[in-house]
């Protein structure tokens, strides 16, 4: 377990918090600058995933301003290839240059920057930004969750009925979620930006089907944990990051109160 209430540690994150902010800022500016303008695009691995040149000109650029901060932090990003070294590291940078590249490239406002620290396996600084609708979720370990510098806090939700969800389509629009009670909201092409709004109290419930990487989680994991809920995987487990493999499962995060009562009704289209 981290020790992130003493006065040291409080130092250190809040200087790789600060870091995060500006590097996602700067980040956000460059990506505008591709946006709307038909950069050059292509797909990569079996999953036929859109990347485009902007993607790979902001990794460029959070690279050198986070690496270039913290040589001696390790790096896994999505637009970079692995390097393993990063497992010896006691601190690693999760970032996923702009989360929700579909969405960026049809034109829409939810694509996100998603940059993280993560130390022991656990995140301990993190911030989502998306640089359409100008909103920047930040937390680090101990400090809360904030939007724009306001606290935010997740849902007082107790029940599964009336509570939002946010997912994907064929999760949010499936007949037997609503049957069970849940309210559908609107479809958010990025995973970091749905959970970020579960974050701000926003929507109730996120939920996403086994596949996401620790770039897509590892920013709005903490975001949700330190605004007074969890994101968990099917058995009611954190997430673990930096590890070799970085594929996660099936997802769900809500409040404490909710996770148990979401699991038993979207755990097995989740699962899927």
């Amino acid at each position: 377990m981290l020790e992130a209430d003493t006065g040291n540690n409080h130092s250190w994150l809040d200087l790789d918090l600060r870091l995060l902010e500006d590097a996602a800022h700067k980040a956000g500016e460059l990506a505008l600058s591709y946006f709307g303008c038909d950069p050059e695009t292509w797909f990569k691995g079996n999953n036929r995933s859109p990347v485009s040149e902007a993607d790979l000109a902001v990794d460029r650029l959070l690279a050198e301003e986070l690496r270039g901060a913290r040589p001696d932090y390790g790096w896994l990003s999505e637009e970079t290839a692995d390097d393993k070294s990063r497992l010896g590291c006691e601190r690693t940078f999760i970032v996923d240059p702009i989360d929700g590249t579909r969405a960026f490239l049809a034109g829409g406002d939810e694509w996100t920057v998603s940059l993280a620290v993560v130390e022991q396996g656990r995140p301990t600084a993190g911030v989502v930004f998306c640089p359409r609708r100008n909103e920047l979720f930040a937390a680090r370990a101990g400090g809360g969750t904030t939007l724009n510098g306001e606290k935010v806090y997740v849902s007082p939700k107790q029940s599964v009925e009336g509570a939002t969800l946010s997912g994907p389509h064929s999760i949010v629009a499936n007949k037997d979620v609503m049957a069970a009670g849940f309210s559908g909201t609107e479809i958010l092409r990025s995973l970091a930006y749905r959970l970020a709004i579960v974050a701000a109290g926003r929507v109730d419930v996120g939920a996403a089907r086994g596949g996401p990487s620790d770039w897509d989680l590892a920013a709005a994991d903490l975001l949700v944990q330190e605004a007074g809920g969890r994101l968990t995987d099917l058995s009611g487990r954190n997430l673990v990051y930096n590890r070799t493999k970085t594929g996660h499962p099936g997802l769900i995060a809500a409040p404490e109160a909710l996770i148990e009562p979401v699991r038993a009704v979207l755990g097995e289209m989740i699962r899927s």
